[in-house]
């Protein structure tokens, strides 16, 4: 397994909030008009898994597989020319001072490593930077 993490990110709010919002995967549609519609799009969101199209990759659909309350959300894809594990984790550290880390382990073969690492690395910093400010 490859692991790919983002940059630590401050979130000026709760854990409870933060965690309340994350974890409802529904809630990431407000979103969704941030994200150039040039790289991904089809997005579709229920209160468990997201899909959305990757140029030229294709569909990919994410789904929570475990939540643990104010801490962690974890989720694994069902539909990707990859097998993904993604991590989202939270710690508070002050009243309203929640830091926010993301993490993907992926499956990669010596012959597409060299091509996805930098796109994946890329993604999830892109992410991260997106969920950060959100209006919890």
């Amino acid at each position: 397994m490859t692991e790919f993490v983002s940059e630590i990110k401050t979130i000026p709010h709760n854990e409870d909030r933060v965690y309340a919002m994350l974890s409802d995967v529904s809630n990431l549609e407000r979103v969704k008009d941030r994200i150039p519609q040039d790289k991904v799009k089809d997005f579709e969101f229920d209160s468990d898994s997201c899909s959305f199209a990757v140029n030229p990759v294709g569909k990919i659909r994410f789904e929570i597989v475990e939540r643990e309350p104010n801490k962690t959300i974890k989720f694994t894809t069902t539909n990707s020319p990859v097998p993904l594990f993604l991590w989202i984790q939270l710690k508070q550290v002050a009243e309203v001072d929640t830091r926010l880390k993301m993490t993907i382990r992926a499956d990669l073969n010596p012959f597409i490593k060299p091509m996805v690492s930098k796109p994946l690395q890329d993604a999830l910093d892109k992410i991260s930077t997106l969920i950060a400010p959100l209006p919890y």
